[in-house]
């Protein structure tokens, strides 16, 4: 990893953060320091806060499964979340969770300097739409609506493609949502090409 993200995660470690207290582990992110694919989700879940990783449950094999399809491997993306810790029973984040913990996960942006970032599920996507267009998050639109429609936006001074993509956990417990899932992974699959095929100019 790169020693920049190392020192960004353990400032991160040692930062009095909402939610840290009943944590057992910090889940800062894992993957490639120089990816150009950046994947976002909500919050750790249990198995996440256990191993102190990112995406290592059953959402987690979801979205290896994906990778796989769209010929990526763990050295070539990077994974985060919008929270570094585990929320109570994996309940919703809240306003001030988001607020306090969001800047580590722009720093790690900043650091990474990603060309698509493909959110997983509703915080997430309307954390990007929030920070990178117009408004705030509760008046964004939901992953229903936007889900599989890649945006070419500014984000922190860059150009970056957004990909709003449901939660892997979200097709376990909706099987309904797979066909929709599928369809969206091969969106992943175009965008990530065209971005791999052009090199970093950061």
């Amino acid at each position: 990893m790169d020693e920049k993200l190392k020192q960004l995660e353990e400032n991160c470690r040692l930062a009095n953060l909402p939610l840290k207290e009943n944590a057992k582990n910090l889940v800062f992110g894992k993957g490639s320091s120089d990816a150009n694919i950046l994947f976002v989700g909500e919050a750790p879940g249990r198995n996440e806060d256990e191993q102190g990783l990112p995406f290592v449950g059953r959402a987690g094999k979801n979205l290896n499964e994906m990778l796989v399809k769209v010929g990526l491997s763990l050295e070539e993306i990077y994974i985060a979340n919008i929270l570094k810790y585990r929320p109570p029973e994996n309940r919703d984040p809240l306003p001030e969770e988001i607020e306090e913990h969001t800047p580590w996960l722009i720093e790690q942006i900043k650091e990474i300097k990603p060309k698509v970032i493909c959110s997983l599920g509703n915080y997430a996507t309307k954390f990007f739409l929030a920070n990178g267009e117009v408004g705030d998050m509760k008046n964004q639109p939901g992953i229903t609506s936007v889900h599989g429609k890649v945006r070419d936006m500014g984000f922190l001074g860059m150009q970056i493609k957004l990909i709003p993509l449901f939660h892997p956990a979200a097709i376990i417990y909706k099987r309904d949502l797979l066909p929709l899932w599928e369809k969206d992974v091969g969106v992943v699959k175009k965008e990530i090409k065209e971005s791999l095929s052009q090199k970093k100019l950061f």
